[in-house]
């Protein structure tokens, strides 16, 4: 065994959950140690694994290229912004030509704004071009682990605990329903295809 850390697992998660992670922490004082980011379902996250249609992309740099993305799944938007320390990822969205379905896997940020509100956003470590069924294989499984971690919830882990600490307003069966409506969604288009293809 290497001392190398090992990467995190991506999780999967809609936006709607995802823009509600406002708190971050980590696990060691190590300076290089893993920022997560605290679902509200019960769950950290150091990586996250989206699926969308890109709808948007803007280079909102003043000295450089600082490209952000919108990324839009059935429950809400995703934010990403890339830079010169993202250089595929900017090149990717510099050249898209939205609207087109994507894969973005990336850490979680957030930026606290002059208000006080917290903003989240993706800092994207890749950008891929995917197909339709990619989408909805993603909101099918996403919807799946989205239910499990609301299930889990009430068990009270300790990722649980920590969520109902930071998150004491929240209605996490919010989440549950955002996640069997996406799948509505799914049934929906899917039914319209077929209706369409037999027409």
């Amino acid at each position: 065994m290497s001392g190398a850390p090992t990467r995190e697992v991506a999780r999967r998660v809609f936006a709607t959950e995802f823009n509600d992670s406002t708190y971050t922490f980590k696990e060691s004082d190590e300076e290089r140690a893993p920022v997560y980011a605290l679902l509200p379902t019960g769950e950290r996250a150091n990586r996250v694994f989206a699926v969308g249609t890109l709808t948007e992309t803007e280079d909102v740099g003043s000295d450089s290229e600082y490209w952000q993305g919108r990324v839009v799944d059935p429950t809400g938007t995703f934010f990403m912004y890339a830079g010169q320390y993202q250089p595929d990822a900017a090149s990717f969205l510099r050249e898209a030509e939205p609207p087109t379905y994507v894969s973005v896997v990336g850490k979680p940020r957030t930026f606290e704004t002059d208000d006080g509100d917290v903003n989240v956003s993706l800092r994207p470590e890749s950008i891929t071009a995917v197909d339709a069924d990619t989408r909805d294989r993603w909101v099918v499984e996403t919807a799946t682990r989205t239910i499990e971690r609301c299930d889990a919830v009430e068990e009270g882990g300790e990722y649980a605990r920590m969520a109902e600490e930071h998150y004491p307003e929240t209605d996490f069966e919010q989440y549950r329903r955002a996640a069997l409506s996406a799948l509505e969604d799914l049934d929906e288009e899917s039914a319209e295809a077929e209706s369409e293809a037999s027409a």
